[in-house]
């Protein structure tokens, strides 16, 4: 005997998932008659229906052969109203009536089903209907049922789990949890329980994905009788979050199609033919109106005619159809998924994915364009109107949204479940007890301090065996490093002030099947731009924890580039909204921590972050004349910054301090390593002083150019935390900074260097013609420098930070235990 002992039709009214309920669709819109047509096809001996609380659709099949009623009865734990469903097989019409009157409360309808001797099961036993869901409720479903489900459109890890916790059931189990609840077994044996499968399908496409299989059984009495003597065996195929988004999308589709009446459009437009081929039982593989010759002959042609180019609709719909016909013109297998359906190695949900992944990066690319052309522009108002039109990309993506939600979350149900009843969970199962970080960042490959932070955290993480990801985009889908997940961007946006950088435009959807399929525990944001976005966005949908570095002060940023006070408060806006969503904030400074709380940020969640530095890689002992050698430069004394060539920098006020020096005849040279876009203007005010650029340098290079100097310098007055002061410091250098911003923390005040007034030329002058002037006062101050730093190393900084990820429950508000 085979038969899927869970599936619903268009009698099952009412919508569990939001996305059906805003649009008035119900919960399945599949008739009975084609329940009873496809489960047979599909190899069911038997077929029953079992919608909830209702019996109309397995008494529309009951005059067929091989038929049963049965129902999945919506019931409630009494003391806390905790949902569960419970089908109930091969009942009678009054026993339906009769299970409406008891069913309010799960220990009567136990009661009453055992009296009657209703065969029944618990379905997705693991799985919170009303999110009320305990691991103590699930112990009084093993006092109180013994047959439960492994449920096909649920996350096969409860089903693995389920299985796993009910084998290792023990009498002495049994009577603890029967202590422990006041419930007394009314059946033998409690301790031993029977499984049973069911796809649980609502859309016609997975019927028979799941089913019960009874050996030997040859008619329902002995199948019936064979699953309560332990003779039954889930035969299941693993469903992912896809395929219960696709069960969303084919409901949904079904529903509007009937509504208005678009057959009457099957064969004469694209977008139809392809959305019926996808999301409709006869759809991907599928025979009848699909098969027609004249249908494929449409699609040829369609498919082959030139035409041209049209600019891309900024509407969702005029997106759905440009980007079908471009698929089935440019693309081979696309265009014979259209024509044949799937092969037979691509799932069908997966085929779906794909289609409506490349729409969404098409409309999100749409979206980001016009977005930051406006805040480019200054159009800040049109900006609102832009997001405002996304709002339908939200809703052709929440299918997977909520899919991805309910698998997260059984997962971690599952695990704890797992963990509850002494059952270990698979190896990189990521349980609670193990800790694994996906760390979201807009900016890995470049040369700034968090890039090159995160390149030594990856390194770090490596070298102690951390399970640390760094997620990120990169053009060159070559490039591979372990420790690192680099996407290609779906798009690109220029920055007019930075021509060397560029936004990545994140594949949103990619990175969040990725992030599900690593299990991470924790999502990191180390930068708060599209990328960042993404792993906001990722983190609420998988509702995981989330923490973010402030390493960037951009309204700073904002007000030095553009001169426009509202654009720096527009970003102040942004940045706090962003930055409050975190339940975990990591300030570089003290002096950031005060400014994020002076906006309005909860201090309780700012951290000060914790960051090294390689002690080994940057060290006195690389000295070795390295700018005569290489540059020519022959002066006694030089003077060095390191870092971006950009205006926030405050390298004019620098160029200004170093020709005052200059004029007032102070032996000095003025080594600038780096490169940006004031690079130029920079070389014009310097032209006729002795001042050399060497570029950007890395690795040895720029270790034994730090070396080799004798003052740093460092004017930045928008820097959160100024990685550069620590390398210089580390490299046996007295360090010059500002008394804004975070730099001034990372050295002692007339003990490693010298803090100066921001913005202040003559300040700056004056400072280093004081050091300059005192060469063993320099040299003491460097040697300080040196052994401040040792007791700083990248490797404890690291593991400290590494510690802060545990968390903590405090109510329903997740906190964070920074430990430092």
């Amino acid at each position: 005997m085979r038969v899927d002992l869970h599936v619903h039709s268009k009698y099952s009214k009412r919508p569990s998932a939001w996305v059906l309920k805003k649009i008035g669709c119900p919960e399945s819109f599949t008739e009975p008659q084609d329940i009873y047509r496809i489960a047979l096809a599909r190899g069911m001996t038997h077929v029953t229906i079992s919608d909830h609380n209702r019996i109309e659709g397995a008494l529309a099949i009951a005059h067929l052969p091989r038929t049963f009623l049965s129902e999945e009865i919506t019931t409630y734990f009494p003391e806390d109203r905790c949902k569960l469903h419970v089908l109930a097989l091969d009942i009678t019409e009054s026993q339906h009536a009769d299970i409406q009157h008891c069913r309010d409360n799960v220990f009567y309808l136990v009661d009453y089903l055992r009296a009657q001797g209703i065969v029944h099961v618990v379905a997705h036993p693991l799985y919170g209907v009303n999110d009320r869901l305990s691991i103590e409720h699930f112990e009084k479903m093993l006092l109180l049922f013994k047959n439960f489900e492994m449920n096909g459109a649920r996350n096969d890890v409860a089903n693995d789990g389920l299985e796993a916790v009910l084998k290792a059931l023990s009498p002495d189990m049994i009577e603890a949890l029967s202590d422990r609840h006041g419930i007394d077994p009314a059946f033998p044996e409690p301790w031993k329980k029977n499984i049973t499968g069911g796809s649980d399908d609502h859309s016609s496409l997975n019927i028979a994905r799941t089913f019960t299989e009874i050996p030997g059984a040859g008619s329902l009495r002995e199948g019936l009788a064979g699953l309560e003597n332990g003779q039954s065996r889930a035969v299941r195929q693993p469903s992912l979050p896809e395929t219960m988004a696709h069960n969303f999308y084919s409901i949904a589709y079904q529903y509007y199609r009937s509504k208005f009446n678009l057959e009457r459009f099957q064969g004469k437009d694209l977008l139809i033919k392809f959305l019926d081929r996808s999301l409709r039982p006869n759809g991907f593989g599928g025979k009848g109106h699909d098969g027609r010759l004249i249908d494929k002959v449409y699609c040829f042609l369609n498919a082959h005619r030139r035409t041209r180019p049209e600019p891309v609709p900024d509407d969702l719909i005029g997106l759905l159809r440009h980007t079908t016909a471009r698929l089935l013109k440019d693309d081979r297998q696309f265009k014979r998924l259209a024509l044949s359906g799937a092969a037979k190695h691509t799932p069908d949900e997966i085929g779906w994915f794909d289609f409506v992944n490349q729409v969404s990066n098409q409309a999100l690319i749409n979206f980001a364009n016009h977005a930051m052309n406006h805040l480019v522009g200054g159009n800040v108002f049109n900006i609102f109107h832009t997001l405002g039109s996304a709002g339908g990309l939200y809703g052709l993506l929440a299918p997977y949204f909520i899919a991805f939600s309910i698998f997260s979350k059984d997962r971690d149900f599952t695990h704890a479940v797992r963990d509850h009843f002494g059952v270990s969970s698979p190896a990189n199962a990521g349980t609670a007890d193990t800790v694994r970080v996906g760390h979201f960042t807009d900016t890995f490959y470049d040369t700034n301090g968090v890039a090159l932070t995160l390149q030594q955290q990856v390194q770090v993480a490596l070298r102690h065996g951390k399970s640390l990801q760094v997620i990120t985009c990169n053009e060159d889908p070559d490039i591979y490093q372990p420790g690192v997940k680099a996407f290609q961007p779906i798009g690109t946006y220029d920055l007019p002030e930075y021509p060397e950088q560029k936004l990545f435009y994140p594949p949103l959807m990619e990175m969040l099947r990725y992030c599900y399929e690593q299990g991470f525990t924790r999502i990191h944001s180390a930068t708060p731009g599209p990328i960042g976005l993404a792993a906001l966005a990722i983190a609420r949908i998988l509702k995981l924890p989330i923490c973010g570095t402030y390493h960037t002060q951009l309204p700073q940023y904002a007000r030095f580039l553009t001169g426009d006070d509202t654009m720096a408060e527009l970003t102040w806006k942004f940045v706090v909204w962003y930055y409050d969503q975190m339940d975990l904030i990591y300030a570089p400074s003290e002096d950031t921590r005060q400014e994020l709380i002076a906006r309005g940020i909860n201090g309780d969640k700012i951290a000060l972050y914790p960051r090294g530095i390689d002690t080994e890689r940057f060290s006195p002992e690389k000295r070795n004349g390295f700018f005569e050698q290489s540059y020519g430069v022959t002066a006694s004394t030089k003077l060095l910054y390191v870092g971006r060539i950009s205006k926030e920098k405050n390298l004019a006020v620098l160029g200004d301090a170093f020709r005052l020096l200059c004029a007032r005849q102070v032996q000095a040279h003025l080594v600038i390593v780096g490169d940006g876009p004031y690079l130029n203007e920079m070389r014009m005010q310097l032209n006729d002083v002795p001042c050399t650029f060497t570029g950007a340098l890395a690795g040895e290079d720029l270790a034994k150019a730090y070396a080799s100097a004798d003052i740093f310098v460092f004017p930045s007055t928008t820097d959160t935390f100024g990685n550069v002061v620590l390398e210089a410091q580390a490299s046996g250098l007295p360090v010059v900074v500002s008394d804004q911003g975070g730099p001034r923390e990372n050295m002692l005040p007339d003990k490693t260097g010298r803090v100066v007034a921001g913005n202040d030329v003559e300040a700056l002058a004056a400072a280093l013609n004081d050091i300059l002037s005192h060469p063993r006062q320099r040299q003491a101050m460097g040697r300080a420098a040196r052994r401040y730093m040792e007791e700083r190393s990248f490797d404890a900084a690291f593991l400290k930070t590494w510690e802060s990820y545990q968390t903590i429950s405090d109510g329903e508000r997740l906190q964070w235990v920074a430990g430092f």
